[in-house]
């Protein structure tokens, strides 16, 4: 079935950002007496912040320390990290051509509101959005699927009409679980094997660029 929107992840697919965001966690983990190993958050990063925390100290983002590490966070991410991201090559072209071929374009992502506005307006692509979901629209962030089912009821279409976007093995499981297909892109730092669920792969955005009208995207 041709599709009739793109539901888009920003880390890692859109922005060069998952390495950022996982200092972002090794260093207020630090702040707060919890030593975190790189390697060790840096394969989290997809998941939203409700998951990773748990998983990093035992708390929960809800209340107490775990909510001030949680602010703190973004704190850190958007004085520190923000300024110095780039997009991948040709992703607000890739963007545009979803625009012209027809797809309602849906951000879907575990990034807070406030960090998603910094990201999408650092890689240049802010006025290409239409709807955009995140973290606050959705009780539980990827792998479940409450954030990209608030997506497919943002773009007013039925899942399967959707086609998801993202670069993580959790993106890949989140759309499954709401019923979209999703497209996987390696430059956020998994391998193809590791993305082998995803209906498509591809490097980056200028790889899907190159090859969009025999993709997911075109032909469904």
């Amino acid at each position: 079935m041709k599709p009739r929107a793109a539901l888009l992840d920003v880390d890692g697919t859109l922005i060069d950002s998952n390495d950022a965001h996982a200092q972002a966690w090794v260093d207020v983990c630090a702040e707060f007496g919890y030593e975190v190993e790189f390697g060790r958050v840096r394969r989290m990063i997809g998941m939203g912040g409700d998951k990773v925390l748990p998983e990093l100290t035992g708390l929960s983002d809800e209340e107490g320390t775990g909510a001030e590490i949680k602010e703190r966070r973004g704190e850190l991410f958007r004085e520190r990290f923000l300024p110095t991201l780039k997009p991948f090559p040709q992703a607000r072209e890739l963007i545009q051509r979803m625009r012209d071929a027809g797809l309602t374009i849906v951000v879907a992502t575990s990034a807070s509101k406030k960090d998603m506005g910094g990201l999408l307006k650092q890689a240049g692509i802010a006025d290409l959005i239409e709807e955009k979901t995140s973290s606050s629209d959705a009780e539980h962030s990827k792998p479940d699927p409450d954030i990209i089912e608030a997506a497919v009821e943002a773009a007013g279409c039925p899942p399967g009409e959707a086609v998801m976007l993202g670069d993580t093995p959790y993106d890949v499981t989140a759309a499954k679980r709401a019923g979209v297909r999703c497209v996987a892109l390696t430059c956020g730092g998994w391998s193809a094997e590791e993305l082998h669920e995803a209906v498509a792969v591809y490097a980056d955005p200028a790889d899907l660029l190159a090859r969009f009208d025999e993709s997911p995207f075109a032909r469904g």
